[in-house]
């Protein structure tokens, strides 16, 4: 059996990874979003803020909510964990905790990660370069998943890299959609609208969703979207096929280990719901409660992963 500390390492690894990207993509949603919305711009920001979590701690340090602050505390703040350079570190200093249990690809390509954004973010980021260090940002956590899937056995070291990540991308998901479930439901003048049409893309943007959606569906709306996000266990993001490959990974560990764990039976459980669900459901018993009841039991469920596996042990 895997020593707690480097299951850890390696779950936290992907976390980390995937928040950096999950991140950009937010960053890229507010400016889209504020191009159609000029005289709510702050607003926006906020939203953003309370997507990553940090909102309470961006007010600690700043009087206002202003885009240049929020992009700068979101992408450099070393104050703040979450910020893509936090997160990018700490990613690295989990990689090098685990380094024996990496193949040399992955290892390569998580420093290179770092090296990088080191490097692109060592300065406030001008709104000509924002586009390109975002992408940046979401290609250097892309080729950390391709070593990964490339290079990687798929033992128990595999499976906590996956079941991190997808831990990570189901509570981005659900952030997103809580944030903007206001906006998943507008105003009835704005129904239809080109500014609610921009507003529903950006929201599937920021879950590198858009163009998915667009094959698969051809009339947008808010519950069309909840549906993909949260339903729809073809798309990558979803918070269902994060769960399904959640309980596959777990699945693999208890194979290997030959032993069930609580963490199991509590994921078993969430996926259970999604499956059984349909989205008016969800609609009628309110969006916004749903995904608080997603956000909680994905958190337990990290904790219940933490406590199986002794990562700290």
């Amino acid at each position: 059996m895997m020593l707690g500390k480097t299951a850890g390492g390696l779950f936290w690894m992907c976390r980390y990874l995937e928040r950096s990207a999950n991140n950009a993509r937010l960053i890229e949603a507010g400016s889209r979003m504020t191009m159609t919305r000029s005289s709510a711009a702050d607003s926006e920001w906020e939203s953003v803020l309370s997507a990553a979590n940090v909102k309470a701690m961006y007010l600690g340090k700043n009087d206002a909510i202003q885009r240049a602050s929020v992009i700068d505390f979101l992408l450099r703040d070393r104050e703040n964990p979450s910020s893509v350079m936090s997160v990018v570190e700490a990613a690295r200093s989990n990689a090098r905790l685990v380094r024996v249990a990496l193949t040399r690809e992955v290892w390569e390509a998580v420093n290179d990660t770092w090296m990088r954004l080191k490097d692109a973010l060592a300065r406030p980021v001008s709104d000509a370069d924002l586009p390109n260090v975002l992408e940046l940002i979401r290609q250097q956590s892309a080729q950390v998943r391709g070593a990964l899937h490339g290079t990687m056995l798929r033992n128990d070291i595999f499976n906590f890299c996956r079941v991190g990540t997808f831990i990570e991308r189901a509570d981005n998901v659900a952030r997103i959609l809580d944030v903007k479930y206001f906006v998943l439901l507008p105003s009835v003048s704005m129904v239809g609208s080109s500014i609610d049409n921009f507003q529903w893309e950006a929201i599937l943007r920021s879950a590198a969703a858009e163009r998915s959606f667009a094959w698969l569906n051809k009339e947008s709306g808010p519950r069309a979207i909840a549906e993909f996000l949260i339903l729809d266990q073809r798309l990558p993001r979803s918070i269902a096929f994060c769960y399904t490959n959640i309980a596959r990974n777990l699945g693999y560990l208890e194979e290997g280990y030959g032993e069930s764990r609580p963490s199991r039976a509590m994921c078993d459980e969430t996926l259970a719901r999604l499956t059984r669900t349909d989205v008016e459901t969800i609609f009628d018993g309110g969006l916004h409660e749903f995904i608080q009841w997603i956000l909680q039991a994905n958190n337990a469920l990290g904790l219940q992963i933490e406590q199986d596996y002794r990562f700290y042990a």
